[in-house]
């Protein structure tokens, strides 16, 4: 019988800095809800190691969607959806990053790097102003605009970002698909 000597490294990663092991989940998500969830500390805890990313990606992400627009994330998990599971990094970046634009993108002139907004908030009514009279049952939640002043003879822009609940059964998706299959 071969004894196996108990390794403090990170077994998911060969270049893991963890030298005595990993914390517990939940001494993570005591410190970081202690924190009020803050998405760089969580952006660089996902740096440190795979295992640390992974913790990251499936529980601190999720808590702070769920700390940052609770309403929202109980509305797109209703029924049954579960649309954000697996994605919760991405509806992270969702609720505090602006993306802007590049030169020859939809604004041909204009350059807005991406940027964290500081403060974002959601709305289901405010969606329901972009969608067309048919896809009026749909629900689309979207920010209030995060403004770009002073940009030039384009004058002042802002810029929406926004998620759809259920989008694969949506009203919205069907047009889509409709009009492209027009156009061919």
């Amino acid at each position: 019988m071969v004894l196996v000597v108990k390794q403090h490294r990170c077994m998911h990663s060969a270049s893991c800095v963890c030298i005595k092991g990993h914390l517990s989940e939940d001494a993570l998500f005591l410190v970081f809800r202690h924190m009020n969830w803050n998405p760089r500390l969580i952006a660089v805890l996902s740096c440190v190691c795979k295992w640390f990313d992974e913790v990251a990606k499936q529980v601190l992400w999720k808590e702070f969607c769920l700390a940052r627009a609770p309403k929202m994330m109980q509305d797109l998990h209703s029924g049954g959806s579960h649309i954000v599971d697996g994605n919760w990094k991405a509806l992270g970046k969702l609720l505090i990053y602006c993306n802007g634009c590049t030169k020859g993108g939809l604004f041909n002139n204009i350059h807005v790097p991406g940027h964290v907004v500081f403060k974002s908030r959601f709305s289901r009514t405010a969606g329901k102003s972009f969608l067309p009279l048919q896809c009026r049952n749909d629900v689309l939640y979207v920010s209030d605009p995060c403004e770009h002043l002073d940009q030039g003879e384009e004058g002042d822009l802002g810029f929406f970002r926004g998620i759809f609940k259920s989008f694969a059964t949506s009203r919205v998706k069907r047009m889509l698909i409709e009009k492209r299959a027009r156009n061919i």
